[in-house]
């Protein structure tokens, strides 16, 4: 029997296991991760510092308007070892802007000053570094910057324009200084630096729209930092702009014609982008009339000074010309002496409408050859005293008729025009209260005083004479008469005997007069009785 043949059955299939899915999600879901990272992440920029002070490599955030849009990766000192090179991971949404050369880094730490509080932040988040870029997307990509130490002057997208201030000193402002128009605050100064021939300093500010269209060319400036207090005769006038202004000082600024004296056209054209304005120091001062180029003069006083300080006024009859710039002391060889030479500049436009009459009298003649007229006529010089209490002093230009004319006026140099000058007031007083004491010591003192002394001895010896010879006498007839009055009031006393003979004599007249009274009455009555006598009595 044949053996049997074997059945030959095939093998199962392998089968995956389900388990092996989940490697394969991880996998799947790393890839996408690092797939999605490698999509966000966007190219890194390294930005230079002076210092790393607050950076920590993987903590220290990178914000754009406080979204953060980085993050610092490295840090490590520039190979010149001028600062420290601080490498930034940006993300890859908003890259392009940032990686433009005009963007601006800086690192955002807490700070405290007059003009108020930054980065308050960063007490509980942390130091980080923040970044302005422009809104549009110009030219090149740049991975390389260097990064500011202060915040920009002006962000991307600020709608403003910018300006420049001209003053003698920077004085309480500052970065951050407020810009107010009307009280309300419209800008900030945003930087400043010396100009170039080291006399003055130029600061830039920031006005923001819309109010930089009320910027125009004829706007004036002036400074309000601290409180100004004014003294005139109408009492005392103080300005307080704000608690601000008082701590962080500012600047104000207005139009031209709010002035009642402005007598041009006001100019409400916008001012042009960094278009330079003049600080001034105080409101008056910036709204007062333009003064026009000075006149330069120099007076010699051959008197003292003292109480004249450079910044004193030049007057002419109230109204203040000009100031005193300079006062000398020289010496004139010829004369052997000392005298004063000040110097001052004269701003003729204060004359207002009188300057206009001036230059009419003078046939159009202006500057020195309009007050080579008025010297002619009579124009000195003269020092007045301003305050008797402080002895401070101040040059009166006025009309002095009875003095000498002069041929030629004072000595000028460095083109200045010379002003005669005529004493001044004390000065005068001075020499007649000399002149008087020259007069009193011509006085014989002595000799009046010998005799005044020689009178009052002769005065004297008179006197004891009239109280050893006269008073006697007189003491005795004064007694004499005190005896008569004492006699005539015994005789006319009332128990007297005249007296009682005279009340008697006077009873009697008094009845006789009654008498005649009634005799009178009867013959009023009977006037026949005079003729025919009394009639008998009619008996019954």
């Amino acid at each position: 029997m044949a053996a049997a043949q074997p059945a030959i059955r095939p093998g199962k299939a392998v089968r995956w296991s389900w388990i092996w899915l989940v490697p394969l999600l991880a996998v799947l879901m790393g890839a996408s991760l690092l797939v999605t990272h490698w999509l966000r992440t966007g190219p890194v920029i390294t930005v230079t510092f002076q210092s790393a002070e607050g950076l920590a490599a993987g903590q220290t955030k990178l914000r754009y308007k406080d979204v953060i849009v980085g993050q610092v990766s490295a840090l490590r000192v520039a190979d010149d070892r001028q600062g420290v090179q601080v490498d930034i991971q940006l993300d890859q949404d908003g890259s392009e802007y940032i990686t433009q050369k005009d963007a601006h880094f800086w690192v955002v730490r807490p700070q405290l000053s007059l003009t108020g509080v930054s980065g308050l932040g960063t007490l509980m988040s942390g130091v980080y570094i923040s970044v302005d870029a422009p809104t549009e997307v110009k030219g090149p990509r740049t991975y390389q910057f260097t990064g500011l130490e202060h915040p920009p002057e002006v962000t991307s997208g600020r709608q403003g324009t910018r300006y420049v201030l001209r003053a003698r000193d920077l004085g309480s402002l500052d970065i951050g200084t407020g810009v107010y128009y009307r009280r309300i605050l419209v800008g900030r100064v945003v930087g400043y630096e010396m100009a170039d021939d080291g006399r003055s300093v130029l600061i830039q500010f920031f006005v923001d729209a819309p109010y930089d269209r009320f910027v125009t060319a004829d706007s004036r400036f002036w400074n309000i930092s601290g409180i100004d207090v004014t003294l005139s005769p109408e009492g005392i006038n103080m300005r307080i702009a704000g608690l601000s202004s008082v701590l962080s000082g500012g600047v104000a600024f207005a139009q031209a014609d709010e002035v009642s004296s402005y007598d041009g056209a006001a100019d409400r054209t916008p001012a042009a982008r960094d278009h330079e304005f003049t600080l001034f120091a105080t409101r008056d001062d910036a709204l007062a009339d333009p003064d026009g180029p000075p006149l330069q003069i120099v007076m010699r006083f051959d008197q003292s000074v003292r109480g004249l300080r450079v910044g004193a006024p030049v007057d002419f009859r109230g109204l203040e010309l000009g100031n005193v710039v300079d006062i000398d002391l020289e010496f004139d060889p010829k004369e052997r002496h000392f005298f004063a030479r000040v110097r001052a500049d004269l701003y003729p436009l204060r004359f207002a409408e009188a300057y206009d009459s001036l230059l009419a009298a003078a046939n159009g003649k202006s500057g020195e050859e309009l007050f080579q007229s008025l010297v002619d006529h009579g124009m000195r010089a003269q020092l007045r005293s301003a305050a008797l209490v402080t002895g401070q002093q101040y040059v009166a230009l006025d009309f002095f008729p009875k003095t000498k004319p002069v041929t030629e006026t004072a000595a000028s140099a460095g083109g200045a025009m010379g002003i005669p000058t005529v004493a001044g007031d004390l000065n005068q007083l001075q020499r007649q209260v000399g002149s008087i004491v020259s007069k009193l010591d011509a006085v014989p003192f002595k000799e009046i005083g010998e005799n005044l002394d020689t009178s009052l001895k002769s005065l004297n010896s008179l006197l004891e004479q009239f109280d050893t010879r006269l008073t006697p006498q007189a003491t005795a007839a004064l007694k004499s008469v005190q005896r008569s009055f004492d006699r005539i009031g015994q005789t006319l006393g009332p128990e007297a005997p005249l007296l009682g003979g005279l009340q008697s004599t006077l009873g009697e007249l008094e009845r006789a007069a009654r008498a005649l009274r009634t005799l009178a009455d009867y013959l009023q009555a009977h006037p026949q009785a005079l003729v025919r006598g009394h009639p008998a009595d009619n008996l019954h």
